[in-house]
């Protein structure tokens, strides 16, 4: 399976799990795109919704592309008392928009599984003159608040983490101004996540490399990093860094 399909075969665990956004971005969007009931937002896979209340409540005409069938299923039924909320369960690289144009394009953690040339450029087509374009990702870091569990952890993972498949996913953000894009800028955002060991396998266990781990190694590899974090005092401090880039349709 896909990498970027396989988050379909846990909408239960990947909403719960799953990192969120801090205000202050949806904030700094907003007011960007100044997106409000007059106009229109597309979401680039919003897998179940991370990323996606701030903007419905704006009142703008919302919607949503997403690739994965049970995802969708579950995101409709998340946001259902919206009414300016649609979604569409298609791939956003051959998906037909029509004449629709957005005021506003976003993705959060979503558009590195698109190839450059297509995201970048379908986008600026589908973007009105004017509008926004905004990428989210999260940058966690949890060596700086634990290096010594940190180091043990690492151990497990050269041990027993053997994925037949390596996560390989990589863009380069600033690239947009190559497809006719301007004002490109990044913004940054601090928060922190504190969870106990079974918390924290719940969490990794949504990421996409260790999601198809297979037996023997997937049973010692969370077993291995839960006993490490028990034997921290049952608790491990993730730093996160959320990175905004944006960037406007001439």
């Amino acid at each position: 399976m896909e990498f970027r399909k396989v988050f379909d075969t846990i909408p239960e665990q990947f909403d719960k799990w799953r990192p969120r956004y801090c205000d202050e971005a949806f904030a700094d969007i907003i007011r960007h795109s100044r997106l409000n009931e007059g106009k229109s937002a597309l979401e680039i896979g919003p897998g179940t919704g991370q990323a996606t209340e701030p903007i419905l409540k704006t009142g703008c005409d919302y919607l949503a592309v997403e690739l994965g069938e049970h995802l969708a299923a579950f995101t409709c039924k998340k946001f259902h008392a919206y009414k300016n909320f649609h979604l569409i369960n298609a791939d956003f690289e051959t998906c037909d928009f029509g004449e629709r144009k957005f005021d506003l394009i976003y993705s959060a953690a979503t558009i590195q599984w698109i190839p450059e040339a297509i995201g970048f450029s379908r986008t600026f087509e589908l973007l009105k003159s004017g509008g926004t374009f905004a990428m989210m990702m999260i940058r966690s870091d949890y060596r700086s608040p634990n290096e010594a569990l940190y180091q043990r952890i690492q151990r497990i993972y050269v041990e027993f983490f053997h994925p037949e498949t390596s996560y390989t996913q990589k863009l380069e953000y600033s690239n947009v101004v190559n497809y006719g894009f301007t004002d490109f800028e990044c913004r940054k955002y601090q928060s922190k996540r504190v969870f106990n060991s079974d918390e924290y396998i719940a969490y990794i266990g949504t990421h996409c490399d260790h999601i198809v781990l297979r037996e023997p190694c997937r049973s010692k590899f969370f077993s291995g990093i839960r006993e490490a974090i028990l034997e921290a005092g049952n608790r491990i401090e993730i730093e996160d860094t959320i990175v905004l880039y944006l960037a406007r349709k001439p």
